[in-house]
């Protein structure tokens, strides 16, 4: 546990509907891609009655729904330097110092999240803890990363300089990460980008827009 703590500790309106493609209230607009994972979730029920937050990678935005999918709001991220949909086995237990840079990956899947806090008492949540993955509010501690510019810029090219966590805005994290994911289970879809999420997760895009 405290190896994955260590790790996490450096890795920041409800809606009847999510925002069209296109369409920018309150962040980014769901792609493509992440509407058909939406209406994958909506029509089978996965998230099992949780809230549930889509995290895509390629658009580098996570969007956040309650627990019957209506929409709440959206938001550019912060995620993995390397670009991949799997952790290096056995890197929860590593010091961040031996993670080399080509292994700083956001995996992708289905994740079911908990509360946590960091060595820092600071709240957090887990996506998967035994990777030490968590989603938490953006920590400029170092000035070098620019972490704040790369969230506040308007390409997404930049957005990759975690060690694998997902950097939310302050902003955004107080006012629907906590009280969404902070208090209770929840479950965390991130996205792949190394091959469509239709076949990663299982479903088929078709039947899961009836």
């Amino acid at each position: 546990m405290a190896a994955a703590l260590g790790v996490a500790s450096a890795c920041g309106l409800p809606a009847t509907a999510a925002p069209e493609h296109g369409q920018q209230r309150h962040g980014p607009a769901l792609s493509g891609e992440a509407r058909e994972v939406l209406d994958w979730v909506r029509a089978s029920g996965n998230n099992a009655e949780l809230p549930f937050a889509l995290v895509d990678k390629r658009s580098a935005a996570v969007h956040v729904f309650d627990a019957e999918g209506a929409w709440q709001g959206s938001s550019v991220v912060l995620l993995g330097l390397a670009r991949g949909d799997r952790s290096v086995p056995g890197i929860g237990e590593r010091p961040m110092a031996q993670i080399a840079p080509h292994e700083r990956t956001t995996p992708a899947g289905r994740f079911v999240s908990e509360p946590g806090q960091n060595l820092k008492g600071e709240d957090i949540v887990w996506v998967d803890y035994e990777d030490a993955i968590s989603m938490h509010r953006v920590r400029p501690t170092k000035a070098s990363e620019r972490r704040l510019q790369r969230l506040a810029s308007a390409t997404i090219g930049d957005n990759r300089i975690s060690y694998g966590c997902i950097n939310v805005p302050v902003a955004f994290y107080d006012r629907l990460v906590a009280p969404t994911f902070g208090q209770h289970a929840g479950v965390v879809y991130v996205l792949p980008e190394t091959q469509p999420a239709a076949a990663f997760f299982g479903f088929s895009p078709a039947a899961a827009a009836r």
